[in-house]
């Protein structure tokens, strides 16, 4: 049973800084890539980032690029995702997902939610003016 559980959340102001971390159990983790999701109020769950099994190839929505950072950690079954400059629309709560409902994983497979199969609960960052 795979388990992916995201910590790391919190209050920041804008401007600050936070990592969110997200440890996986289960299954073979260097195995799967690894994304980034969130979720604001009222609004559709939406990509953040990604990272393929290999870690040589990440993926950013247009809307974080230069700001926030994925990176994964195989020997600790960790993906994590830096997030700098944050700004008040990225509140949001964060979920980090593991890739299983798609063969190839690339720049269109990575924003797509159906290509990832196991999720966590979220963690919430909330970004103050």
């Amino acid at each position: 049973q795979v388990e992916l559980v995201e910590s790391g959340g919190g209050l920041v102001q804008a401007g600050g800084s936070l990592r969110l971390s997200c440890a996986a159990s289960g299954g073979t983790f260097r195995s799967y890539a690894m994304g980034w999701f969130r979720q604001a109020p009222g609004k559709e769950r939406e990509f953040v980032a990604g990272i393929s099994w290999s870690g040589d190839r990440s993926y950013y929505a247009d809307s974080v690029k230069g700001r926030f950072t994925i990176s994964r950690d195989d020997d600790e079954n960790t993906v994590y995702l830096q997030m700098n400059s944050l700004k008040p629309e990225d509140t949001a709560v964060y979920y980090c997902a593991r890739q299983g409902g798609c063969q190839y994983y690339g720049g269109s497979s990575s924003r797509d939610s159906k290509c990832y199969a196991y999720w966590g609960q979220g963690t919430q960052v909330t970004v103050s003016s």
